[in-house]
């Protein structure tokens, strides 16, 4: 297992792949592909611990270890056999599986999991005399199966949880944005961390401290520990490895932003959160944040990038309207009042880039400009735009 060759598949927003592509590529790892919903590459373990480290836009980095056809429960099992998890496992490990299942046969998740891990179990019995335990809330080692087309992958998450729970979520706003799709907001729009960036509508304060962490090249993931740390084989080579990257991206980081960040919220529930959220990012510093209209923000330097995630508007008017087609007629004009508004304080920062991430089509009508881009990807389940505007 040491030194070899091994294949991994990076999970990310469907819409957001190429920006997660371009960062494994900049990792320099090797053979990087992009594919629907994420992005594969290979190499040696550390080449997936640098990739969790690392890459701001992964939602989770997977270690493949099997692709064997699975029409039914029983070739499920036996193909899950042919997996040497005592290379991964010992008697003493907790373990889970998770799976998602689109077969013909096969189509109670639950049940293919419990497959799988009577498969391991059974060849950790065979070949170390006991079984270790099952933990679905907290195990040391998460094994994870998709099933599709009757063709199953068996693989493990390298980070345990998700890649966006960077640590420094300690207050929460209504719907906040993922830290790792705001992050890829900001690489696919090109937002420069060497220039001033102002988030008009902050919320939580995601976006400013995305761009912050960037601009102070800060690991997204320096601050959290991930499940490869609870492998039996980690205390090896793999734990030195670690320590290793962790000490260089420490010496990589910068001491502060070198341009002004400004976050507003006219919210002072979302101020506070967004303050917060900033401490326990360690980027306190080099964020200011604000309480105010997103309307009357005001230039704060000749360029720049502005990027924001704009209500939907439940939040504009402190509730939602009431029912029916007369409520939605009221919330419909006054969310496009909102927008007007917005689209008339961009027109007023001549020379800035501007990137929002639209889930109304109302927003863009509102808006005095073309976009030069228009990027279609998913928050969630939900379909959004990325729309990047040059301001003259």
């Amino acid at each position: 297992m040491a030194g070899a060759r091994l294949h991994f598949f990076a999970t990310c927003a469907k819409g957001t792949e190429g920006a997660l592509r371009r960062e494994l590529a900049a990792l320099r790892l090797a053979s990087v592909r992009g594919g629907r919903g994420g992005v594969s590459f290979e190499g040696p373990l550390e080449a997936g611990m640098r990739a969790c480290l690392h890459a701001r836009t992964a939602m989770r980095v997977l270690l493949e270890l099997a692709r064997f056809p699975a029409p039914d429960a029983a070739a499920l099992y036996e193909g899950a056999r042919t997996v040497p998890w005592q290379d991964w496992l010992d008697v003493r490990t907790t373990l889970a599986v998770e799976a998602t299942v689109s077969s013909s046969t096969l189509t109670h998740s639950g049940y293919a999991a419990l497959k799988v891990k009577d498969a391991a179990v059974d060849v950790l019995r065979d070949r170390l005399g006991a079984r270790p335990d099952v933990d679905p809330k907290d195990p040391d080692v998460r094994i994870v199966l998709h099933l599709a087309r009757d063709e199953a992958a068996l693989s493990l998450d390298l980070a345990g949880a998700p890649l966006h729970r960077r640590g420094y979520r300690a207050a929460m706003t209504d719907a906040p944005l993922k830290e790792t799709l705001g992050a890829a907001v900001l690489l696919l729009g090109g937002a420069d961390p060497d220039l001033p960036f102002v988030d008009p509508m902050a919320g939580s304060g995601t976006l400013a401290i995305e761009q912050a962490l960037r601009a102070r090249r800060i690991a997204p993931g320096l601050g959290r520990a991930f499940g490869f740390q609870r492998w039996p084989s980690y205390r090896g080579g793999p734990q030195s490895a670690w320590d290793r990257m962790k000490a260089e991206a420490r010496a990589e980081a910068l001491p502060r932003a070198p341009a002004p960040i400004l976050a507003r919220d006219s919210h002072p529930k979302a101020v506070v959160a967004a303050r917060r959220n900033a401490a326990a990012a360690g980027v306190a510093a080099d964020v200011t944040i604000e309480e105010g209209d997103a309307r009357d923000l005001a230039p704060i330097a000749p360029a720049g990038t502005l990027a924001s995630n704009p209500p939907y508007g439940e939040r504009l008017g402190g509730g939602r309207e009431a029912p029916g087609p007369a409520g939605e007629r009221v919330a419909s004009r006054k969310l496009g009042g909102f927008y007007r508004g917005l689209g008339e304080m961009l027109a007023r920062h001549h020379g800035w880039t501007v990137l929002l991430l639209s889930g109304n089509p109302l927003l863009e009508r509102a808006i005095p400009f073309r976009p030069e881009i228009d990027h279609r990807l998913w928050n969630g389940p939900l379909e959004a735009h990325l729309l990047r505007y040059r301001i003259p």
